[in-house]
């Protein structure tokens, strides 16, 4: 008798094949990666932990190195103290203080100044002065210049270790600013 015919891949054995295997990867640039990483994040650690340390000390010589330059008396140091009579409104003051010592630019730049904010509060961390000008045009209008005397003279006025005035139009829009 003859066997029952199964139908294909039932009961049979499969035949075998020989294929090759691929070759086995290398695994050296995985090793090389990991390991320069690792270099990298040493070096990372070490520059943050000599930063934190050492940091005090350049900062007492880069505060040094300030003091030797502010101790120099610019051309318009007379004109540095803010103006110390308190007679009418800062806006007041500040074109009286441009009057004094302004080259003549800024002295008709000054005299379209319509108020001053902020130029009494002085804390040395974070000090923001307002001036308000009758300009007209933005930053990128035909007064943008007129901005910036106004911004240049308010820091010859006024002194602050990290002051920022801004110089506004009279609708509102930012002419100019600058460290004063």
């Amino acid at each position: 008798m003859s066997e029952p015919q199964q139908p294909p891949g039932w009961g049979t054995q499969p035949q075998q094949t020989s294929q090759p295997q691929p070759p086995k990867k290398s695994k050296t640039g995985k090793i090389l990666g990991f390991g320069c990483l690792g270099v990298v994040a040493l070096i990372v650690v070490i520059a943050a932990i000599g930063a934190a340390v050492g940091g005090d000390s350049t900062d007492g010589a880069g505060s040094d190195k300030a003091a030797t330059t502010n101790d120099k008396p610019k051309s318009g140091d007379a004109k540095k103290d803010p103006p110390a009579e308190n007679k009418g409104s800062q806006a007041d003051q500040f074109k009286a203080c441009v009057a004094k010592g302004g080259s003549t630019s800024e002295k008709a730049a000054a005299k379209h100044v319509t108020k001053v904010s902020g130029a009494d509060k002085n804390n040395d961390v974070l000090d923001a002065a307002e001036v308000f000008t009758d300009f007209t045009g933005g930053i990128m209008g035909p007064h943008a210049s007129d901005g910036k005397l106004i911004a240049s003279a308010f820091g010859s006025c006024y002194d602050s270790e990290n002051g920022l005035v801004t110089v506004y139009d009279k609708s509102g829009e930012v002419l100019s600013n600058g460290k004063y």
